[in-house]
Parts: C-alpha cells; sequence; structure tokens
C-alpha cells in the first residue's frame, strides 16, 4: 500500500491496526532533538496529525538518511518491535555510494563505542557490530579528487546485523570507504566534488527495505521504498558499471557472492 499527500504528508507503504511504514525524506528529522534546534518539522509530528494517531518510534534514521522507517501504533506494538529489533529479528538493507571500489562482498565485525545521546545519557560502552556489505556497481570519474588522476566511487548494499548508533556510517569509514556527503564521517574532498560538480550535496544513504516477522499476526513482511529523484539521478549516471536500471529489485544483493580477486585501492 502506498498512500501520499501534499507537502506536509507522507508516503505511508505499509499500515494495519498495529504497525505504519513511512518512506522518510531526507533532510526530516525523527524527532525533536538539541543536535538541531532550528528545525521546527518533525516526521513524528507530521505522521500524527496525517493518520490522526499517535505514532511510537522503535528505530531511528539520522536527519540525511531517507527511505522506509518502521513506527508502532500503539504502546504494545512499540514493545514487541523493540524486541524483535534487540534480538536482530528485522532485517533492514541500506544503499550507499561511497567513495573507492568497495568489495564485492564482506562482512564487517567492528565494534562500536557508543555515542552520548543528550536525552538519555548514559555510560560509554563499546558493543559488537556487524554489518554485511555487498557492492552492486562502480563508477570511475575523470576527475582528480584527491591523490589519484580519476575519482572511484561504489554503490553498495549494507545490511546491519546490529543495532549501534550510525553503524553503517561508521562501518564504512573503518572500511576506509566513507559514504559520500556524510559531513562526520566522510570525505571532505569526495562530498565537495559531488556537490560542486554534480550538484549532489546530500547523504547518500538510504534505507531501502525492511523485513520482519509480524508481532502479532506471525506473517513475513517486507516493505520496500523507492530512492528519492536526488539520489536515483546518481545512479543514472553512465560511469557506472555495471549499469543500473531505473525500477525493479536491482539493489538487492546477491545470496552467495563471488569472491573477487580485484586489487584493491581505496
Amino acid at each position: 500500500m502506498t498512500v501520499s499527500g501534499g507537502e506536509d504528508s507522507l508516503q505511508i507503504l505499509y499500515r494495519d491496526e498495529h504497525l505504519v511504514a513511512v518512506n522518510k525524506p531526507a533532510g526530516l528529522l525523527v524527532h525533536r532533538s538539541r543536535i538541531d534546534r532550528r528545525e521546527s518539522r518533525f516526521l513524528l509530528q507530521i505522521l500524527r496529525d496525517q493518520i490522526g494517531v499517535r505514532v511510537h518510534p522503535v528505530h531511528r534514521l539520522d536527519k540525511g538518511t531517507s527511505g522506509v522507517l518502521l513506527l508502532a501504533l500503539h504502546e504494545e506494538a512499540a514493545r514487541r518491535l523493540a524486541s524483535a529489533f534487540r534480538d536482530g529479528a528485522i532485517c533492514k538493507t541500506y544503499v550507499a555510494v561511497v567513495r573507492g571500489y568497495a568489495p564485492e562482498h564482506l562482512v564487517v565485525e567492528h565494534p562500536l563505542r557508543d555515542r552520548r545521546d543528550s536525552f538519555a545519557p548514559r555510560e560509554i560502552q563499546v558493543r559488537p557490530a556487524v554489518t554485511e556489505v555487498h557492492r552492486i556497481a562502480c563508477a570511475e570519474f575523470a576527475a582528480a579528487v584527491g591523490r589519484y588522476p580519476t575519482a572511484r566511487y561504489s554503490v553498495v548494499a549494507c545490511r546491519p546485523r546490529t543495532g549501534r548508533r550510525h553503524q553503517v556510517r561508521r562501518h564504512m569509514k573503518h572500511l576506509r570507504h566513507p559514504i559520500i556527503g556524510d559531513a562526520n564521517y566522510g570525505d571532505g574532498a569526495h562530498n565537495r566534488f559531488f556537490r560542486n560538480e554534480l550538484g549532489v550535496g546530500r547523504l547518500l544513504l538510504a534505507a531501502t527495505s525492511i523485513r520482519f516477522q509480524h508481532p502479532f499476526t506471525g506473517n513475513e513482511i517486507e516493505v520496500e521504498s523507492r530512492l528519492e529523484d536526488s539520489f536515483r539521478e546518481v545512479l543514472m549516471r553512465p560511469e557506472w558499471q555495471p549499469r543500473l536500471a531505473e525500477s525493479g529489485r536491482w539493489l538487492t544483493p546477491p545470496e552467495r557472492p563471488e569472491n573477487s580477486s580485484e586489487p584493491r585501492r581505496p
């Protein structure tokens, strides 16, 4: 089910009496935050006004990240979904454009230190974090952005198996393949190249699907979102090899990717 409205409404991808999933635009905060005090529009308020029901967030998407966001419509649904997220029973897929030629397939097991939340201060801990990364396509631009005569990039699909804050962004930085447009963990020179030469100033990270067992019916639910135009235009450029199709499930990574012997360059 897809429902969309005007400027002050959200695209609803799925809804029943317990859950709702929406397509969050890039640049929209999920809830009020001290990090950005100037913002006056928040997804929770917009969705509440749109459907006339209070909604309960159960996971996060950063302000710059677009895509599928799952919310609960009552407290019991929120408790069950939160438990499923903690148990790793919910599968999320993200798509990103990153610097360099990323590996064809890699499971990143790199612990991450908690980032302090001003709303819930707690003791800082280092927690296990695991992300599965698949390369979808590569591109090489005739531009000397860094120390090389050309600039290389990859489209990757990432499946976090744990739910640490900024996990995908931090793991891609750890791999030396930071996400384009990431002001906190990215590469400033490549961010400027995309902004100044390609006209892309956003974070090129999107949550494209979420798959889970319904907490009340037991049915398997999969919700997918279409990439925003600002993201899709990047992927329609002719430099990508293989060429990326405009529609379909081309962003779904293979189940058993072949190992690559290609020499590495960050």
